[in-house]
Formats: structure tokens, C-alpha cells, sequence
């Protein structure tokens, strides 16, 4: 198993300077992880400095509280896609989908996933575990499912808690192979990202990268 290229190498912390956002590709670059992830300020600098190396340049959309409307959520997707990056992570309408109402959820979605897929790109959907009972977390996968996504992704980060073995093997179990999971928030070591993988993971969001790495 080659652990580094599971691990997207983040940083999303609101004070990211260029020192820090340089710090993380020169991480990326030594141990050749999967991707960079930036908030979308930093979008065309990473993809710039990533050309060539086969590393992929990963941007949130809708973060953290995916509250934005549909339309906010597509025009940072494109602009995102522009500007060069490779793969989008994006946050479901958590509050709609509390309240039920599947079909804005599904609609918003599957715009962002329609023009990631347009230009040939990925697109990860933010369930935000957390936030969800285990039945919410079945239908948002169902709703990422139906919309042709191509991962659920745990978490953000930026809410109660992050990334859950437990939760992993659900999403897994309900996407079965029509989709990947995303393990994302809370994983610092080696132990860590071997057990989110074993439980269905197939990319670890991380910015502990050179700890997992290293442990």
C-alpha cells in the first residue's frame, strides 16, 4: 500500500499565510500525497506550483457550513475549476437535509457535481457526520448517490467532531462501490489512517500528512 498517495494534504485554517500554503506543497512534493487542499483564495498559486508533479490541487466549496445558495455553490465551483483545481469538496445543505427536504438537497448536489463533471473533475460531498444520526448519514449518501458524485466525505473539520471508524463503514456500506469515502477531521497518526481505510476509506483528508507519514 502506498499510504501517502490515500492522504489529502490540507490546509483550510483561516489565518494560512503563503508561508504556510508553501510549507504544505513542499510536504506534498517530498512525500508525493494525493492532493493539496486549499480554500479557493489559494487555488491558482497551488495548482501553479503542483504542475507537473502528478499532485492534485483540492478546493472547498460551500465551507464550512454549506449554507450558501445552489447558485454561490456553482459559481465558486467553476471559478475553483478555472483556476486549476483538479478535484472539489463540497458541503451539502446540512439544515435542509435535517429538514427533510431531500429534493434541495439532491438539487444542490448535483449542480456542483454537473459542473465538476463537465471538465472531466472529481467532486466529494461533506456530509458532516457529526451534525447527522446514522439514518441522516444513509440519506445524504443516498441523495450523493443519485446525483452521481464521486465521494462522501466525513467531515470538515470545522464542526463538533471529525472523522469516525463507525462512520466510515456506514457510508461504505451504503455507496458500496458506486461511490468512495472521504475520512476526513481527527487523524493524526499511522494507526489512525490505517484504521479509516480498513473501514472503507479510500482518501484520508489530513493536515497532519508528514505525522501519519512519520508515525
Amino acid at each position: 500500500m502506498n499510504l501517502a498517495k490515500y492522504i489529502d494534504h490540507t490546509i483550510l485554517a483561516q489565518d494560512a499565510t503563503k508561508v504556510d500554503v508553501d510549507k504544505i506543497i513542499a510536504e506534498a512534493k517530498e512525500y508525493n500525497f494525493a492532493s493539496v487542499v486549499v480554500n479557493p483564495y489559494w487555488v491558482a498559486y497551488v495548482a501553479d506550483k503542483l504542475k507537473g508533479t502528478g499532485i492534485n490541487t483540492v478546493t472547498v466549496i460551500g465551507f464550512p457550513l454549506g449554507a450558501n445558495t445552489t447558485a454561490t455553490k456553482v459559481f465558486e465551483a467553476n471559478e475553483a475549476l478555472k483556476n486549476g483545481a483538479d478535484e472539489i469538496d463540497m458541503v451539502l445543505n446540512v439544515g435542509e437535509l435535517k429538514a427533510g427536504n431531500n429534493d434541495a438537497v439532491y438539487h444542490d448536489i448535483k449542480e456542483v457535481v454537473t459542473a465538476g463533471h463537465n471538465l472531466g473533475k472529481k467532486v466529494k460531498v461533506i456530509i458532516e457526520t457529526c451534525l447527522l444520526t446514522d439514518g441522516e448519514k444513509v440519506l445524504a449518501c443516498e441523495l450523493c448517490k443519485k446525483a452521481q458524485a464521486d465521494f462522501v466525505k466525513t467531515s470538515t473539520g470545522f464542526s463538533k467532531a471529525g472523522a469516525k471508524i463507525e462512520d466510515v463503514a456506514l457510508m461504505k456500506r451504503t455507496v458500496g462501490n458506486d461511490l468512495e469515502v472521504k475520512a476526513s477531521g481527527g487523524i493524526h497518526s499511522k494507526e489512525d489512517a490505517l484504521a479509516m481505510i480498513e473501514a472503507g476509506a479510500s482518501r484520508l483528508g489530513a493536515s497532519s500528512g508528514v505525522k501519519i507519514m512519520n508515525s
